[in-house]
């Protein structure tokens, strides 16, 4: 794609950034656009995946079409089909008229299914057949109907993932995957940060009638080897705070990391599975890979208590060697509570007690706990949910989450309060 015609695409829409990813995302919506494949757009949540339907329909041949922008999981399981399909008069309680739905009101435009994950597989059977032969039945309905409507989806799940745990069909992905389309997340984008930071802070300044913030030379480098778990939307809202908050424009690297959540763990490795890809469904957070450790060390704690017991009731060491030990006694001085029972623990009462090891007894009991990391997550927001009486919003932000999202956990957790 000509130089030309590339900026044109990101003057015109306002895209920000040289990447060569980014650039090469925008060469294949440009090229697919004149056709009416089925396109199917990956990336994590805030890489900006709504941009590239938009200029797929803006350059096809049904640029003068209605254009339709679906948020899959922002609409109820039950009404989806409604919203999608229509209904009939009387098809449901509520449904005092007919309606039409997204698809018969997109025939001859472009329809955008954001989070096309998140549907139900009721849904995803009727959105097969509309994509292999344009038809469609209404909710209430029997009539079959026809539509021509070209479909952009999107999703920042692992769609290969959801197909091995039967959550999504595997025949409506290969369908929607004629053409795919990556957005790379922001922190495969480094050179790109310092110019976003500034655009944002450029449109700050004139929104809000005041000077635009500037980093200096430590700030900036905070800012480009942050993680960004939340790309190009956590910066722009990092970069609103800024400019709203601080009565410095020119702002050094301690002022920052102060508006950078969990800095201090954004270099910890990440993890991934065997496909060599993030695994984002078991840790999609630095700090549950902590939280993992810190089990872990916990469970490698209780296994060291058993070994000790274990050596003492067979006879193949005292509690007067365990306890004069040198890395009991690190240990001992380091932890909070004692490796052995406070009983055993005593060398002045050792001799008594190897006389007849029978009398040991383990005045602790060694309860093993879960190590899943589901069941922690969905204990985090049970507790966040009655911290804040149920409201989604405020235990979100507690949470640190979005509220889509943690919608989508208590559906899947099917928690109920």
């Amino acid at each position: 794609m000509a130089d030309m015609e590339l900026q044109s695409i990101k003057q015109r829409f306002g895209i920000i950034g040289n990447n060569p990813l980014l650039n090469r995302a925008i060469d294949i919506a440009r090229q697919v656009a004149p056709t009416d494949l089925s396109v199917l757009i990956t990336g994590e949540s805030g890489t900006g995946k709504e941009v590239f339907p938009q200029i797929i329909h803006s350059y096809s041949s049904r640029k003068h079409g209605t254009y339709i922008a679906v948020n899959c999981g922002a609409i109820p399981e039950g009404t989806i089909d409604s919203e999608l399909f229509g209904h009939e008069k009387g098809a449901f309680t509520g449904a005092t008229d007919s309606r039409k739905g997204y698809f018969e009101v997109a025939d001859g435009g472009t329809i955008f299914l954001d989070e096309v994950g998140e549907l139900p597989l009721s849904t995803q059977v009727r959105l097969l057949r509309v994509l292999e032969t344009g038809e469609f039945i209404r909710v209430g309905s029997s009539k079959v109907q026809k539509t021509n409507v070209r479909v952009v989806a999107a999703t920042n799940v692992n769609l290969v993932d959801a197909i091995t745990e039967n959550k999504f069909r595997e025949d409506l992905y290969y369908r929607l995957n004629t053409v795919p389309i990556t957005i790379p997340p922001l922190r495969d984008r480094k050179e790109d940060i310092p110019l976003l930071f500034r655009k944002f802070a450029v449109d700050f300044a004139e929104k809000y009638r005041m000077p635009p913030i500037v980093l200096d030379d430590e700030a900036r480098k905070v800012l480009i080897s942050y993680y960004w778990p939340g790309n190009v939307r956590q910066l722009k809202n990092v970069t609103e705070q800024i400019s709203i908050i601080e009565q410095k424009r020119d702002i050094d690297a301690e002022t920052l990391k102060r508006y950078l959540p969990d800095y201090s763990s954004s270099q910890l490795p990440t993890l991934f599975n065997k496909r060599g890809v993030v695994d984002e469904q078991t840790f999609a957070t630095e700090r549950e890979i902590l939280y993992k450790i810190l089990y872990d060390m916990r469970s490698d704690m209780n296994e060291l208590k058993k070994l000790v017991f274990d050596l003492m009731r067979s006879g193949k060491v005292s509690a007067e060697q365990i306890s004069s030990s040198p890395i009991f006694q690190d240990m001992n001085s380091s932890v909070n509570e004692p490796i052995i029972s406070p009983t055993i623990a005593r060398p002045s009462e050792s001799k008594a007690f190897v006389k007849d090891l029978s009398d040991i007894q383990d005045t602790e009991e060694i309860q093993e706990e879960t190590l899943s990391l589901e069941e922690k997550e969905k204990e985090l927001i049970i507790k966040a949910l009655e911290k804040h009486n149920g409201r989604r919003k405020l235990a979100a932000q507690d949470l640190g989450i979005s509220e889509r999202t943690l919608y989508r956990k208590i559906k899947e957790y099917k928690i109920n309060l």
